[in-house]
């Protein structure tokens, strides 16, 4: 699949198309919207470390890192926090591919772990701000550092369950868990901090009255005008449905670019992201109501469409009569995004 990757001697992120073997890991650069024969790179993973979450980057809450024996460092960011658990679980199986008690323990932990489903954390955190009902932001000093607005994990969790986002303390620690991972909220000061680097992901987030939590600074508001006010509450507040990598074709240069796709429902609106910039901000996006979503056949290119791209194509058309033209990774993932788009037309 796509993960953006950063480079080691121009230090800036590039997508690129990543295959897991066994004992190593390609990637493959993306050129006129197909997958080059060769490989651009390779990490080779005996004697290799992951960390997973990493958190050396504020910007990019969602990273995994893997240290070589070399001492080479690769950095690969993904989309989601379930897409990054389930490559760093699979990457750590090809590490201890050697080692089948590890590897069994490693989807035990997995399979432990359940997501709650259906949870708007925009929702949540729009509700962690309100002035008279919100989480209550209070000075706290920890190894000699003063913090001014945080909270603890303990505060938190009692709020989740007092607001009703949560019915036990299991839950609110899982749903305080994706708040962090999402980079709504940042761990402070040493215990919190810390946790974060359990390799057990019901352990990241500590139900603790000395365990230090702030929001982070991507999440605080900073809206300057009525409008932008609205932009946000309108487009991108809606319940998250599905996000993943893929390939879209721009309108002018009719050039193919690997994008970060966000489906939100409530209201229905699909946004793309540029991977490799440091906001968070959407390049492109357009409401689904009234819209046509169809896949193309892959024998042959279609007409709007350049390039010798790598098939799984499908097509978006606006009410407005614009027509977005998009490459899976998979057939499997094509019929998976037009399934989810489809009832928010």
């Amino acid at each position: 699949g796509f993960l953006p990757l950063q480079g080691h001697v121009v230090r800036n992120w590039k997508v690129r198309w990543f295959v897991l073997l066994q004992d190593k890991l390609l990637y493959y650069k993306i050129e006129g919207g197909k997958k080059e024969p060769s490989p651009k790179g390779r990490i080779l993973l005996d004697g290799c470390t992951i960390t997973c979450p990493c958190l050396e980057y504020e910007n990019r809450p969602l990273l995994i890192k893997l240290k070589t024996k070399t001492n080479t460092d690769y950095f690969l960011e993904c989309c989601s926090r379930e897409e990054r658990d389930s490559w760093a679980l699979d990457i750590t199986g090809a590490i201890h591919a050697g080692h089948p008690v590890q590897v069994q323990e490693l989807h035990r932990m997995k399979n432990s772990f359940k997501l709650l489903e259906n949870i708007s954390l925009h929702n949540i955190v729009e509700r962690m701000y309100d002035s008279s009902t919100g989480i209550k932001l209070t000075p706290n000093l920890d190894q000699g550092n003063r913090y001014k607005e945080t909270f603890t994990g303990s505060a938190l969790v009692d709020w989740l369950i007092s607001n009703s986002f949560a019915v036990s303390r299991f839950e609110a620690v899982t749903l305080a868990s994706m708040l962090m991972d999402e980079n709504f909220l940042r761990p402070v000061g040493v215990r919190s901090t810390e946790a974060t680097r359990s390799s057990d992901p019901s352990e990241k987030f500590l139900d603790d009255s000395t365990a230090l939590y702030m929001f982070a600074e991507s999440s605080k508001k900073n809206t300057s005008s009525k409008e932008e006010v609205h932009f946000n509450i309108s487009e991108l507040s809606g319940t998250i449905v599905k996000q993943g990598f893929l390939v879209k074709q721009g309108h002018k240069r009719k050039n193919w670019k690997v994008r970060k796709f966000v489906l939100r429902a409530d209201p229905a609106f699909l946004h793309y992201y540029d991977p490799t910039k440091e906001d968070n901000k959407p390049v492109g996006g357009f409401s689904l109501r009234g819209c046509l979503v169809s896949a193309l056949e892959d024998n042959g290119v279609p007409a709007g469409v350049k390039g010798n791209v790598q098939g799984n194509l499908f097509k978006i058309i606006t009410k407005n009569d614009i027509h977005y033209y998009i490459q899976a990774s998979s057939k499997a993932e094509r019929v998976q995004w037009i399934e989810a788009i489809k009832p928010l037309t």
